[in-house]
């Protein structure tokens, strides 16, 4: 029998999303019911969310400065709170848990205007605007690179970590085998939601930048927007490589344990899964984020050894083929960065999210819980 309603709510990225499907994964397992809120965009990442239903709830991005834009936007915001506080007042959830991104306003807000009982889980080392804005209003806050300090949000925060999802964990169970001398060399980039664009560019001119050798090794699996990845394909095969290009890989977990070497943008889902199944890492911050939070992702991955991080700027593609030649030549040292990424990741992130959830959901402070888990 189920425990109960649980309401997840998430922005429609696999940012958000991944780590929000982790969860429900473990709070299913545990015998509650998931339910989600989100958005549109969602659709393409949901095909594994154990949710017994899925709601699109309105919201918009308050990033204008025009004031009939904001007006709209927050008119948006609105619909969207009467629309998740029917939803809320149909399913009747013990929790809402809120994962970031605009989408998480109107149900998070609701619940606090409900008193339900409400914990956001801000993935990234910076937190977000919408968690910011969320911040003051609910019970509890969940961290994935957060610290727990002294400050009004660091006072009601538990670091976590940030949730992986099974098949992760599953890829987790392969281990790194350094590719040495003439053995194949399995090459992934990819770029999240927002900015392959430069992968697509940057990278296959670095390549051929390669020596012949080299390139006889490489196999490469690229992530490329959907308009990209014609030429990328061109690209690779004037060079006689071997590539798998496409906008989106169901499978990236399999392609990430498969990798011998990474480079990617920073996001904190990112970061936490490259580290969870321990892979060497060229990370490349995406450079317009607003908070730089990608930076400070990669930051603390880099500072266990599971990394290297290089600012856009820096990389052309005699330096982008220097950084990768120089992995393909020393396996030792991908293999030392390899062990590092796993020593930092932290596979019992849902176990943890998970009960906390639970706590908060009990109506239980931060501070109790701290004190029962710390027993």
């Amino acid at each position: 029998m189920a425990k109960g309603v649980i309401l997840l709510a998430a922005g429609g990225t696999g940012g958000h999303l991944y780590p929000a499907e982790a969860l429900a994964h473990e709070l299913t397992r545990r015998g509650w019911t998931v339910h989600l809120a989100t958005d549109e965009r969602a659709e393409r990442f949901t095909g594994q969310f154990p949710a017994a239903a899925i709601y699109p709830i309105q919201s918009a991005t308050m990033g204008s400065k025009n004031p009939f834009a904001v007006l709209a936007a927050f008119w948006k915001i609105w619909r969207g709170v009467r629309q998740a506080s029917a939803v809320i007042a149909s399913i009747k959830p013990a929790i809402v848990v809120g994962f970031g991104g605009y989408p998480t306003l109107p149900p998070l807000y609701a619940a606090t205007r409900r008193k339900v009982p409400t914990l956001i889980h801000e993935q990234n080392a910076v937190m977000g605007r919408a968690n910011r804005a969320l911040a003051g209003r609910v019970d509890a806050i969940a961290g994935g690179f957060l610290p727990e300090d002294s400050s009004a949000a660091g006072a009601k925060t538990v670091t976590t970590g940030n949730p992986v999802r099974p098949q992760v964990l599953e890829a987790a169970k392969t281990p790194y085998a350094a590719s040495a001398d003439e053995e194949p060399f399995r090459l992934l980039v990819f770029g999240g939601s927002q900015g392959a664009q430069f992968f697509s560019d940057a990278v296959p001119a670095a390549i051929a930048r390669l020596s012949d050798a080299q390139r006889r090794r490489l196999a490469i699996t690229q992530q490329a927007r959907a308009g990209d990845v014609t030429r990328v394909k061109a690209a690779y095969a004037a060079l006689g490589i071997g590539a798998e290009v496409s906008p989106f890989f169901t499978d990236m977990a399999k392609r990430l344990a498969a990798a011998h070497l990474v480079m990617s943008r920073s996001g904190a889902s990112t970061v936490s899964e490259i580290a969870v199944i321990g892979r060497p890492a060229l990370l490349v911050p995406y450079p317009h984020a607003l908070d730089h939070d990608q930076a400070a992702n990669a930051a603390a991955l880099a500072a266990a050894g599971g990394a290297e991080v290089h600012p856009q700027s820096t990389l052309s593609p005699e330096h982008i083929a220097a950084l990768i030649g120089a992995l393909m030549d020393d396996p030792g040292r991908a293999a030392t960065m390899a062990a590092a990424a796993k020593s930092s990741g932290k596979p019992d992130a849902a176990r943890l999210l998970a009960d906390l959830t639970e706590a908060i959901a009990s109506r239980k402070s931060v501070s109790e819980f701290r004190k029962e888990t710390h027993e």
